[in-house]
């Protein structure tokens, strides 16, 4: 992975689907808008490429591709929202908080019975996140809270299937700088504080 020399810092939260990242990346833009910085808060997969359509699809369960082709989809749509996106922001100074990044795709991939080393040989060529915080929650909590929400299942979400997701997750920081896991089933309020500590401890951003 390349690690980030532009002016800008790139924030990634990953966790299981119902583990709250999106709740926490939009608390975490607010606070920083709050502190005066420009920030871009985005997702993947995006809605824009085609690829990212094509993921969309087969998340939705309205096609079906293979494992591996899956995630061939994920690094060509990762690689033009680096491009078109998050590089020209972070050369401008400007603050990127991505709801998910590759970290997704090595665990979900994974738990689909790719190979860990193709998943990384696949996106060894994208910026390395200054910072990426991995929500831990149960499955059985992430199934609940998706069942709350309404509509229909995409295609990780099932128990059994997180289960296995989260088997990576958990080994990530142990084999990447700047990864941090943090119990995503405290209140929101409560996980929120703890990524601003944790924030203030890697940037040296005031919390107050």
């Amino acid at each position: 992975m390349q690690k980030n020399t532009y002016k800008g810092k790139f924030i990634v939260f990953e966790g299981l689907d119902g583990s709250g990242q999106s709740t926490q990346t939009n608390l975490l833009g607010d606070f920083l808008v709050g502190k005066g910085y420009e920030v871009i808060l985005t997702k993947e997969p995006t809605k824009d490429s085609e690829a990212g359509q094509k993921i969309r699809q087969v998340l939705d369960k309205n096609t079906q591709v293979s494992p591996m082709y899956l995630q061939e989809l994920f690094a060509q749509d990762r690689g033009e929202h680096l491009d078109n996106l998050i590089i020209p922001a972070l050369k401008e100074g400007k603050m990127i908080v991505s709801d998910r990044y590759f970290f997704s795709s090595f665990a979900y991939g994974a738990s689909s019975g790719v190979e860990a080393e193709e998943l990384i040989k696949l996106n060894s060529e994208f910026l390395m996140p200054d910072l990426t915080i991995i929500l831990k929650v149960r499955p059985e909590v992430c199934m609940e809270r998706i069942g709350k929400r309404g509509g229909s299942q995409t295609l990780f979400e099932e128990a059994e299937k997180l289960k296995k997701v989260w088997q990576t997750y958990e080994t990530l920081p142990r084999r990447f700088e700047n990864a941090y896991i943090i119990d995503g089933e405290k209140s929101i309020e409560k996980v929120h504080e703890n990524v601003k500590a944790l924030l203030q401890e890697k940037f040296n951003i005031r919390m107050l």
